[in-house]
């Protein structure tokens, strides 16, 4: 991705416990996080949620950004 493409797509991991949480990624459509574009603070959580899939998280969905 390049930062004039517009992101249409994120990465959403949804916590297993509370609905109303979970994490979501700037991603392409086959689901690809591009890390080199994540703040430091984002790159960290995306490492985390990954890492809490099945414990805590469910698996990720590919799903339309509603930021565009």
């Amino acid at each position: 991705m390049t930062d004039s493409t517009p992101t249409l797509f994120e990465l959403r991991f949804q916590s297993l416990f509370d609905s109303g949480r979970g994490f979501a990624f700037p991603c392409d459509p086959n689901g690809q996080v591009d890390l080199d574009q994540l703040s430091e603070r984002a790159r960290n959580n995306y490492l985390y949620a990954r890492a809490m899939v099945g414990r805590e998280l469910s698996v990720p969905a590919v799903r339309p950004s509603g930021l565009h």
